[in-house]
């Protein structure tokens, strides 16, 4: 259960460490944007943060989001897909959200630009990085990321922002920093190619200050905002999507 004051003083405190870090970081103000990460949260969470002033929401599983979606209608809200994108829920994404952050392949963007309706404005995407070469994370290897860059450029109903970056767990401060300074360098060089990004989707709960020291303009928070998440059983992508969201409790 999540009580409104919890909320209320958790975002506080999220909103707080980013304004000091990029007054640490020499960022403009204002120049860094939270993606709340509403999985396994129930509406009545996002429901209290949009109360709040929280706009920009973050979903891993299709299902999961699209009820949240249509419960949270006309509340003016930004919905983030971050998961991986499976090829039969690129119709419910193109369709329902407003951003992708996880593009990995050639195929799943063409998909996306085919399906995003003609009466929405084009999808907001990122492509996934797998800069450490990971094998249990989704993403673009480094040396394919120019090849990427320039396919998911092309479709006519994408508009290609950025990189997004999951780094493995770094407890040094110093360490992290490095990791994100390659994927701000990554993203250097592709402007260098003519390109116009402007986004770097990096920073989470444990990171958060590091990725706005190497330029992060968004950052996907979930635990410094709800609490440590109740882990689903382990399966294919999606698994879980089915298991009800915990209660909130106002007051």
């Amino acid at each position: 259960m999540h009580k409104l004051e919890d909320l209320a003083r958790r975002l506080n405190d999220v909103r707080r460490q980013i304004a000091d870090a990029e007054r640490r970081f020499d960022r403009r103000p204002g120049s860094v944007h939270l993606v709340a990460v509403s999985k396994t949260q129930p509406v009545e969470a996002v429901r209290a943060l949009a109360a709040l002033g929280q706009r920009a929401f973050g979903e891993n599983y299709v299902q999961e989001a699209l009820g949240k979606i249509a419960d949270s209608g006309g509340l003016g809200l930004e919905w983030h897909f971050i998961g991986a994108v499976q090829s039969n829920k690129c119709r419910d994404v193109a369709r329902h959200f407003d951003w992708v952050h996880s593009i990995g392949r050639s195929k799943i963007a063409r998909r996306l630009s085919e399906q995003r309706p003609d009466d929405l404005s084009p999808l907001n995407a990122c492509l996934q990085v797998n800069l450490q070469g990971e094998s249990t994370k989704a993403g673009v290897a480094v040396r394919d990321l120019a090849a990427l860059a320039e396919s998911v450029a092309e479709q006519p109903r994408l508009r290609l922002r950025g990189l997004m970056a999951m780094p493995a767990p770094q407890a040094d401060f110093d360490a992290q920093r490095r990791v994100f300074a390659q994927i701000r360098q990554a993203l250097e060089e592709l402007n260098a190619r003519g390109l116009s990004l402007d986004t770097l989707s990096m920073g989470m709960s444990a990171d958060m200050a590091a990725a706005i020291a190497e330029g992060a303009t968004l950052v996907r928070i979930g635990t410094a905002l709800f609490g440590p998440r109740a882990k689903v059983g382990k399966g294919p992508a999606g698994a879980g999507e089915t298991s009800p969201p915990p209660r909130m409790q106002v007051g």
